[in-house]
C-alpha cells in the first residue's frame, strides 16, 4: 500500500511539472475590467506565469470547498458533542447508583448491567 501511495505522488508530481512547463507564458491578471477600472480611478494588475494562475485556482477551490464543508457540518458536530456530554452524565449517574449498592433483585439495574439483553 505504501508503494502505491508513493507511485501516486510521483505520478502527480510529474503531471504538475508537465503542466507547469507547458504553461510558462506570462498572463496579466486584473482586479477589475477596464471600464470599471476607469470609473474606480485605478486598476490593480499583476503579471504571472499561467501555471501559477491554474494551480492557484485549483488551490482556492479546494480551500473554499473545505471551509464550506466544515461550516455545513457544524450542526452534526454540535449534536455529537451534546450526545457525548449526555452519555458522560448518564454514566456518572449509573456509577453513583452502583456505589450506593443496588439490591440483587433490582430488575432495572440488572437490565442495564446486562446491556439490555433479555434474561
Amino acid at each position: 500500500m505504501r508503494y502505491l501511495k508513493y507511485a501516486f505522488l510521483i505520478l502527480l508530481a510529474v503531471v504538475l511539472l508537465t503542466v507547469a512547463l507547458a504553461n510558462r507564458g506570462p498572463v496579466t491578471l486584473q482586479l477589475l475590467p477596464d471600464d470599471l477600472a476607469g470609473l474606480a480611478g485605478g486598476n490593480w494588475m499583476v503579471e504571472l506565469p499561467l501555471f501559477i494562475v491554474i494551480l492557484g485556482g485549483v488551490l482556492a477551490g479546494l480551500l473554499i470547498g473545505f471551509i464550506w464543508e466544515w461550516l455545513r457540518e457544524y450542526r452534526i458536530r454540535s449534536e455529537a458533542a451534546r450526545a457525548q456530554r449526555r452519555l458522560s452524565r448518564l454514566e456518572a449517574e449509573m456509577a453513583q447508583i452502583r456505589e450506593k449498592g443496588a439490591e440483587p433483585g433490582d430488575d432495572v439495574l440488572a437490565l442495564l448491567e446486562d446491556g439490555g439483553r433479555a434474561r
